[in-house]
């Protein structure tokens, strides 16, 4: 049976032209941050299956140009063709391209280039076997491509972005993913938590390092309070949820699905992300990887330009395969996408929230030095 969740997907700026985020901000507590929150599952050999087909789908048209060749009857049409797609090998001579995937909370674009099989078969025609890592902690995926085990991450926080850089480790943004400072909420049983102040002492519990530790941060300061005011536990969202129910935590910071729960539940939302953070999701790579496989970069963001063209253009196809991806009612999905903003492109307004990011993650002691998020983003 659906789940009807009221997770507030739109894609603001213009992908989808949807209903509003679910009456505001208020009711409509969805998203969440990718380091953390991404809970959806993923049969990742079926998708290495799935590349490893459309590899052989581009050997295919070698074998075709070959025949061509030898006189087979090919059309000169045919034989341009299959040329064509011998000429589509990847320069570099790359053979597998993983990306990570994660479908929660609200990951649209993921979804559908998933169930349109975008990524496999137009990589395959460069002899490119595409596979997925379903990976859900930040910090596990800037490992993984530090690692060179996953070349794209596919949808990661600017907070482990930012982290994951300056600790070293060469990472750059490639575009945007998305945007959905409403997705992240703090709630709370008590009604009487309404400012900043009457958190004081009050135990919170979220996940550290994430677009929910930086909305607690935020909302603390506007009271000119800090962290140190409160008794900050590190947590993940569903035991956050688990001790928000249980007592043993005032107020939980939480997203998408477990934020409804609790909105359902009657539970006080304190506040959301909206005004606070501005809750950055990015695509990155490599800078290493980006300047020896230009050609696979390019394909990669013509696809995505694909993605969003098909949730353009097929708007009620879009929001019933989300639905049956994350079992929730299509009226839900529709409602949350409101919530968020799907464009690729990096504007001057993004670069200065990955700083306002930066800053935060310096004034919480995560990292050392005052970063320079300019040095994130390709020239």
């Amino acid at each position: 049976m659906k789940k009807i969740v009221a997770m507030g997907l739109a894609v603001c700026m213009g992908v989808m032209s949807l209903s509003g985020c679910a009456g505001g901000s208020k009711n409509a507590a969805a998203g969440g941050e990718q380091t953390v929150a991404e809970q959806a599952g993923a049969d990742q050999s079926g998708a290495g299956q799935a590349g490893s087909n459309q590899s052989g789908a581009g050997q295919a048209g070698s074998d075709q140009t070959v025949a061509g060749q030898d006189g087979t009857g090919q059309t000169g049409a045919d034989q341009a063709g299959a040329d064509q797609t011998g000429a589509q090998k990847a320069a570099s001579g790359l053979d597998k391209l993983v990306f990570t995937y994660v479908t929660s909370p609200l990951n649209v674009p993921t979804i559908i280039e998933r169930n349109q099989n975008i990524f496999a078969d137009d990589f395959g025609k460069m002899g490119i076997s595409v596979e997925y890592a379903e990976i859900n902690s930040g910090a596990d995926q800037t490992q993984a491509l530090a690692s060179g085990d996953v070349q794209v991450l596919y949808a990661v926080g600017a907070t482990s972005v930012i982290l994951s850089a300056a600790n070293g480790a060469d990472i750059k943004v490639l575009n945007m993913y998305s945007r959905s400072p409403k997705a992240f909420s703090m709630y709370a049983k008590d009604d009487s938590l309404t400012s900043p102040e009457s958190l004081k002492g009050k135990t919170i519990a979220g996940p550290a390092g994430t677009n929910l530790h930086e909305l607690l941060a935020a909302y603390l300061a506007t009271g000119g309070m800090t962290i140190q005011d409160v008794n900050y536990v590190n947590m993940s969202i569903p035991d956050a949820k688990a001790g928000l129910d249980g007592g043993s935590v005032d107020v939980a910071l939480i997203a998408g699905a477990t934020a409804y729960q609790a909105q359902q539940q009657g539970y006080h939302m304190v506040a959301d992300g909206e005004g606070l953070i501005k809750a950055i999701i990015a695509v990155a790579v490599r800078e290493d990887f980006y300047n020896e496989n230009r050609d696979v970069i390019d394909r990669l963001m013509a696809d995505q330009e694909k993605i969003a063209a098909f949730m353009r253009d097929n708007q009620e196809e879009t929001l019933k395969i989300v639905a049956q991806e994350l079992d929730l009612d299509e009226q839900a999905v529709k409602d949350m996408y409101a919530c968020y903003d799907f464009s690729l492109d990096v504007s001057d307004e993004d670069r200065a929230g990955f700083q306002k990011t930066a800053d935060f993650m310096l004034e919480s002691g995560m990292i050392e030095e005052p970063f320079d998020v300019n040095t994130l983003f390709f020239q």
